[in-house]
């Protein structure tokens, strides 16, 4: 990743790729920010494997409240990666699945949860480090892993 801004300390919104800078604008972070957030990967992740009703969720994600549930699905459904299907049952039921354009996440969400696991000890050892820096009364003049200078 190149970072081209011009300020220190100031990542970039220009991301290096081999077709060219992909500009991460304000749409892509709110979809982004939509679509990976705390309850969008666990609904995603239970839609990939089989469609299921909105109970069948509750039960697959214990941690997540009914209003939750229900503004995540939302959220997806808008995006185009969740569809609601009426079902033809009595008493009417709702189910919902995965859409084709839904499946194309599972791919990138996959490396993305791997990278995660992957990397948790060193990300673990990093916020250690960071917040017995934050903890410490002195001021920082290196970075949370270099030893303070006397």
């Amino acid at each position: 990743m190149e970072d081209t801004s011009t300020r220190p300390g100031h990542p970039s919104d220009t991301f290096e790729r081999a077709l060219g800078p992909v500009l991460v604008e304000a749409p892509h972070r709110e979809l982004l920010d939509q679509v990976l957030d705390k309850w969008s990967l666990s609904v995603l992740n239970v839609l990939c494997e089989r469609p299921s009703r909105f109970n069948d969720l509750r039960r697959a994600i214990p941690a997540v409240t009914q209003k939750s549930l229900s503004a995540t699905l939302r959220r997806l459904e808008r995006n185009g990666v969740v569809e609601r299907v009426v079902l033809d049952v009595r008493p009417v039921g709702v189910q919902y699945r995965i859409t084709a354009l839904g499946k194309t996440l599972r791919e990138p969400l996959d490396v993305l949860l791997q990278w995660a696991a992957r990397h948790m000890p060193d990300i673990e050892a990093a916020r250690d480090a960071f917040d017995g820096w934050a903890i410490d009364a002195t001021p920082r003049t290196g970075s949370p892993t270099e030893s303070p200078s006397p």
